[in-house]
């Protein structure tokens, strides 16, 4: 979490891995433990530093408004680029991506981000191949996703390469959300 993360790149996700308590564990991270505000204004509250993350199976990044700011911290940025290197997987919602390449996390990978601000995105990190159309895009063990919604489909995404397609499928149907299986389709792009 940071200041002025989109809340539903972060709650979606969450509600799908809640789904499934029995096979992780969520952990809310910041750089400082605490209330963050959202962009829409409600707070969230981080329980670990950043700079204290441990071995993770999924790093979530989400975007937001808050990217504008964070992809001039180099303190924030070397962080990030910690905490990925102890994470299996290193997912990432909307302008999240900006992060992760400003980050060189997506250096030499395939990523994808927000349409409307896709040029902005795609400023942030030169050596990326940057995918326009794309619901989601998945490169070895990083995951990125278009605007806000499309994390949900992403995360869906993981779950199935993380614990299969039937887990998945049960979480969709679990939140009866209906699950855009195929990344490649984009209509916003």
């Amino acid at each position: 979490m940071f200041p002025q993360f989109e809340l539903l790149d972060i709650y979606g996700p969450l509600e799908f891995f809640g789904m499934l308590q029995d096979a992780v564990s969520i952990s809310m991270i910041a750089q400082v433990p605490g209330e963050v505000t959202s962009s829409q204004g409600p707070k969230g509250v981080a329980e670990i530093a950043l700079a204290e993350v441990a071995d993770l199976d999924v790093l979530l990044v989400p975007g937001g408004w808050g990217t504008r700011a964070l992809v001039q911290d180099d303190g924030f940025l070397a962080l990030l680029r910690a905490a990925a290197k102890k994470a299996k997987f290193v997912a990432s919602i909307c302008t999240g991506s900006a992060l992760l390449a400003k980050a060189g996390i997506l250096d030499g990978k395939s990523a994808t981000s927000n349409k409307r601000v896709f040029d902005w995105v795609t400023s942030q990190g030169p050596s990326i191949n940057w995918v326009r159309k794309a619901r989601w895009v998945e490169d070895g063990n990083i995951f990125t996703s278009s605007g806000v919604t499309a994390g949900m489909d992403m995360t869906l995404g993981l779950i199935e390469r993380l614990l299969g397609r039937e887990h998945s499928i049960q979480v969709a149907k679990g939140a009866e959300y209906i699950w855009n299986e195929d990344k490649t389709v984009d209509p916003f792009a």
